[in-house]
């Protein structure tokens, strides 16, 4: 893959952690696992591991579980955004690295999470308020386009 290209991917998986911080991390290592990606570096290569695959899958799923709830504080909150940054340059960087572009691939992917957290804060609020929704009909649709998204960017590799 040429490196543009992977940056522009870098991006979107950023974006979609900034809808679900722990979702792209885990399709990341599962496509790690499944050798869809090639994680170069000892830093990373970590994430090709059945047991890296399975801690983030539970970890995406409690997320997506605890984002129903609530009491559960914004996306944009300090902690959450914090989370959103990290798993954005994280998955950015795991994407590009093969191509050697993981300090450009970081930086592509905290501009997606930050993209994806304010944007999809703002899209799921209004959205909730223009149909007339309970706030967890949006937030399962929000779900189903983070998992989605998160496959489609990493089986491009």
């Amino acid at each position: 893959m040429n490196p543009p290209s992977a940056l522009i991917l870098a991006f979107l998986i950023g974006v979609f952690v900034g809808l679900r911080s722990l979702t792209p991390p885990a399709v990341t290592a599962w496509g790690a696992h499944a050798k869809w990606l090639k994680l170069p570096t000892p830093i990373l290569s970590w994430l090709d591991t059945m047991p890296a695959a399975i801690i983030f899958s539970v970890l995406a799923l409690a997320e997506i579980i605890n984002d129903k709830l609530p009491r559960t504080p914004p996306r944009t909150a300090l902690p959450g955004l914090v989370v959103r940054i990290m798993m954005g340059g994280f998955t950015g960087a795991c994407l590009t690295a093969a191509n050697g572009g993981a300090i450009l691939g970081t930086v592509c992917g905290i501009a997606g999470a930050l993209v994806g957290t304010f944007g999809g804060y703002q899209a799921r609020t209004r959205l909730v308020k223009a149909l007339g929704v309970p706030d967890y009909v949006i937030a399962v649709l929000e779900d189903l386009v983070a998992i989605a998204g998160s496959f489609w960017v990493v089986s491009r590799f």
